[in-house]
């Protein structure tokens, strides 16, 4: 009998577990999904209680468990993928202090700029790889410590919101390369904590959990948490990987050519590597792969899909009542409306900044724009644009990739990008780049689950499992004639937002 091996990631929205047969890892998987609330206490804060999440693990593994009918006692291993960067600050007895400060809380605007200004943008390229952005752990860590000094002095630990469930499961406080990389606190070169930043920060190393590659054990299950899950006391535990990690391991995006695309809320571009290769200017980030020996280069859009759905919900109210009476969803009705308008949008370009840039332009103040409308157009040509905009920034990420050497072979998409034929085209033609899709689209859960077997040494390392559990899908290759037409206009997007820049700032103040 094969073992099994769970998979589960802890995302912003809900967490997902994956029961996947080690013996035909390609075949058919067990997955369940149980979703969570975030609170906004303040415009801009973003915060989640880590119980919630450990409430919805107990319940996702036991659904996943009755649904597949296995007995726990084959699951031969644990791993989870999750939502990176968040701090969840921990006291002497293992007691979460505050709710968790999530990726996308914006309130650490003062502690990055005073981050820069103590460090330098070189200094920290050169220890963290990275800049100093409000995503990241660190600001938080400041922020904690500027406004609850009196919960700052009581961190003995703090843990990135999946290594939260590892400690709950396994009772270790521990991390590991992928997730540690998005800390601004690990020097991701040398895939170890910095010391030098630590202390430039004034951060207590101490409070910095041992560190592990992904694929390591880091414990076994308790009794405590085998009673919460339906599992069995003493399965193994894997230290996981982040979520972007993950999921470009289960597209099998682990080697130097391959990119991973992935669009869902935000939009990453994930380019391995086998040699760290910071950008000198940061506007891509550099972390560890979940592979040993790997890192990559990401850059993000953060309203990608979210810019999509942003116009579903706002603009096509007729259209999602068609959608539900018909029995169909309502981006295949758009993308259909949007296939039916010429490449280009005939002169409707869309800015996809609606809740501020990462890359390249790094600019919370930055927002979205419709450029070049006209009586002419209609919400066809209003989708096209906005499904172009969002691959135009895309490719900026990519642009910047092969400006630094880094090779662009094929492309993998995955999320909503890749299950549109439209979309899947127009990343092959602006990216100039050949598109895969996988077979199937479990996203990180089944890297995770695949980091659980080379854990335990189900498969002898990161790349068998890929060739055992990956599968390509649909490919597209890019239309030279198409490819050029959009080059001119990926360089007509690109003067948009100079031009805009001081008044997306000015604008800013105004409100």
């Amino acid at each position: 009998m094969s073992p099994l091996l769970l998979g589960i990631d802890l995302g912003t929205s809900g967490v997902k577990a994956l029961l996947l047969d080690a013996g035909k890892p390609a075949g058919p998987a067990v997955s369940a999904t149980v979703e969570y609330g975030l609170s906004t206490p303040y415009a801009g804060w973003s915060e989640q209680d880590p119980e919630d999440w450990w409430r919805g693990v107990g319940q996702v593994v036991r659904t996943v468990l009755e649904r597949s009918g296995h007995s726990p006692d084959e699951v031969a291993a644990v791993a989870l993928s999750g939502q990176m960067h968040g701090a969840t600050v921990l006291d002497e007895a293992g007691t979460v202090l505050r709710p968790v400060i999530l990726w996308n809380d914006q309130r650490t605007a003062a502690q990055c700029a005073a981050i820069t200004e103590r460090v330098g943008l070189d200094t920290l390229v050169r220890w963290v790889a990275n800049p100093a952005l409000a995503g990241f752990t660190a600001p938080k860590l400041l922020w904690i410590r500027d406004h609850e000094p009196e919960v700052f002095a009581r961190i003995r630990t703090v843990l990135l919101p999946k290594d939260y469930i590892n400690y709950r499961l396994a009772g270790v406080r521990a991390t590991e390369v992928s997730d540690a990389s998005g800390t601004l606190l690990f020097d991701v070169a040398r895939r170890r904590w910095s010391e030098d930043m630590a202390r430039a920060l004034e951060i207590p190393q101490s409070i910095l959990p041992p560190v592990h590659e992904s694929d390591a054990v880091v414990g076994h299950l308790t009794a405590e948490a085998a009673r919460h899950t339906g599992l069995v006391a003493g399965t193994p535990v894997v230290a996981g990987g982040a979520d972007n990690a993950c999921a470009a391991l289960g597209a099998g995006v682990i080697e130097p050519g391959q990119v991973l695309t992935s669009i869902g809320t935000s939009g990453t571009v994930v380019a391995p590597s086998r040699e760290p290769r910071t950008d000198p200017r940061a506007r891509l980030h550099l972390f560890c792969h979940a592979v040993p020996g790997v890192w990559y280069a990401m850059g993000v859009v953060l309203s990608a899909g979210g810019s999509l759905r942003w116009f579903r919900d706002t603009l096509a109210d007729e259209l999602v009542q068609r959608a539900a009476a018909e029995g169909r969803d309502a981006y295949d009705l758009l993308m259909e409306e949007a296939a039916t308008v010429p490449a280009g949008s005939e002169g409707l370009v869309f800015l996809p900044y609606l809740s501020g840039e990462r890359t390249p332009h790094g600019n919370p103040a930055a927002r979205g724009v419709f450029f070049g409308l006209s009586l002419r157009h209609t919400r066809a040509h209003l989708t096209r644009s906005v499904v172009e905009g969002v691959t135009y920034a895309l490719a900026d990420s990519i642009a910047i990739m092969r400006d630094l050497g880094i090779e662009v072979g094929s492309v993998r998409a995955t999320g909503g990008g890749a299950r549109s034929a439209l979309w899947r085209r127009l990343q092959a033609d602006i990216f100039r780049a050949r598109v895969l899709t996988a077979a199937s689209d479990l996203g990180p859960a089944l890297g995770a689950a695949l980091l659980a077997g080379v854990g335990v040494g189900a498969f002898a390392s990161a790349p068998a499992a890929v060739e055992a559990a990956v599968r390509p899908g649909p490919e597209v290759e890019p239309d030279e004639a198409a490819a050029v037409f959009y080059g001119r206009q990926h360089a007509f997007f690109n003067t948009l937002y100079p031009a805009l820049a001081n008044r997306f700032d000015a604008l800013g103040h105004e409100l």
